[in-house]
């Protein structure tokens, strides 16, 4: 039988009960860089799925698509032989959606703006209107105050304690000759004030 070899930090060779002892922890220390790499591998994937998450699943809202609601209020009114309302607006807000609709045998010309908050407000327009329409068009919205807003006379309704109210929990209505105007939304006062401002300036102008 050769001679056991000798260890250098030993300086001769290993007892039996020696190499027993450095032979496990060879294996303790391969088992414990197996679990670090383990560990490593593990944090790498989760923060894959953590990126992929973010970059294909978790996207942001896009930009609601706006409307060019002046050049389809010039096809309508043109229609209809009668103009509608378009007021100026702030450039912060976006018009989504403009059309010509029907109700209850009212023609009825809509506008919807997001504002600069993202609160929504809606301009409708309803021609030859009555009482029933008003009504169907709020959703029977009770009792309203009057208020005058850029010399034009509206009637206030708030229901912005009310949960059922949805997105008509608050509404200002006035009336030309030939049609009701109603304003309704979710908006601050304030970005009502503006659009009925704008809805009384087009009408002075005519």
């Amino acid at each position: 039988m050769p001679d056991a070899p000798i260890v250098a930090e030993l300086g001769r060779p290993e007892t039996p009960d020696e190499k027993s002892a450095r032979v496990a922890e060879s294996r303790r220390k391969r088992r414990a860089n197996q679990n670090v790499r383990n560990l490593v591998g593990s944090l790498i994937a989760s923060l894959a799925i953590v990126v992929f998450l973010v970059l294909v699943v978790v996207r942001p809202d896009p930009t609601p698509e706006s409307v060019d609601y002046t050049a389809v209020a010039a096809e309508v009114s043109a229609s209809l032989g009668t103009e509608v309302v378009a007021p100026v607006v702030p450039p912060s807000w976006n018009a989504n959606r403009a059309e010509l609709t029907g109700s209850g045998g009212v023609d009825e010309w809509v506008v919807g703006f997001i504002t600069d908050d993202d609160s929504f407000i809606a301009l409708l327009q309803g021609f030859d209107a009555n009482p029933t329409w008003l009504a169907e068009a709020l959703r029977n919205p009770g009792a309203s105050e009057a208020v005058t807003i850029a010399g034009l006379e509206w009637q206030r309704f708030d229901r912005r304690d009310d949960d059922s109210a949805g997105l008509r929990e608050f509404a200002l209505v006035t009336e030309t000759e030939a049609s009701t105007i109603v304003l309704y939304g979710t908006a601050t006062d304030a970005a009502f004030a503006v659009l009925a401002t704008a809805v009384a300036a087009e009408l002075e102008d005519r």
